[in-house]
């Protein structure tokens, strides 16, 4: 069965704010994408919710915190994020629900994106059994509440109050890998920029135990899969969900 083909992301906006829950979660799939729009200057920020202390089997958290921050930080730097910051909140446990929104909605009002990107939230990776992880389901259903939370005044009114405008700018909320995407983002010219990205999270990978893990091989036979319904060589996928009213998934 033909797989339905993929329409480009729209590239009409200025800035985004990345959400997810994990460092390395942008980096498996979609950290080339970034560096195709910081490429076209556009303005990008991370905000990782935990500090991905819980994902190193043989490192304790304490150390395995901020070590997982400076890999997050350089694979932004591979891609030209200059932004980065962590809200620290309890790895593997985290919980959606009304306190991760306005942790998540005051991020989206201090930096007033036009355009919210998080990683898939849905319960599978792939529409049937690849399970989610339960911390990337909590973020990024939270992440869309958040954005649509940030622009209501009354909504978290003590963040109006203490000098945070309401930002009603965010147009969409877009969900990367997702297995109900219907848009890509051309990463052929910046697929090797995606791949460093991912490499710079060593002691990450090393701790999965993976033998014989390449990360090129990885990515590229994703991104080629993605590509061939995206018409382009290489891409990543996103699911997007318009936040403004009336508006279209294209």
């Amino acid at each position: 069965m033909t797989e339905t083909p993929l329409t480009a992301l729209p590239e009409n906006w200025d800035r985004a704010l990345v959400v997810v829950a994990h460092p390395d979660d942008m980096e498996f799939g979609a950290a080339a994408a970034v560096a195709r729009w910081t490429g076209q200057g556009k303005d990008v920020v991370y905000c990782l919710v935990t500090s991905g202390e819980a994902g190193i089997d043989g490192m304790a958290p304490p150390e395995a915190g901020p070590l997982r921050e400076d890999e997050q930080r350089e694979s932004c730097r591979v891609v030209g994020v200059d932004e980065v910051e962590f809200l620290r909140l309890p790895d593997g446990v985290l919980e959606y629900g009304v306190a991760l929104r306005r942790r998540i909605a005051e991020v989206v009002r201090r930096h007033r994106p036009d355009v919210v990107v998080t990683n898939n939230f849905r319960d599978t990776w792939d529409g049937a059994t690849n399970l989610n992880q339960a911390d990337h389901i909590a973020v990024g259903r939270a992440t869309l509440d958040a954005a649509r939370d940030a622009g209501n005044r009354w909504i978290f009114p003590e963040q109006v109050e203490s000098g945070l405008a309401p930002w009603p700018g965010v147009v969409a909320v877009w969900a990367a890998g997702s297995p109900q995407a219907r848009h890509a983002v051309d990463v052929t010219d910046d697929f090797d920029t995606g791949v460093a990205s991912l490499r710079a999270h060593q002691a990450y990978l090393d701790g999965l135990g993976w033998a014989d893990f390449d990360p090129d091989a990885f990515l590229r036979g994703n991104a080629q899969a993605v590509g061939e319904r995206a018409g382009v060589p290489l891409a990543s996928s996103f699911e997007v969900f318009p936040l403004q009213w009336g508006g279209a998934d294209d």
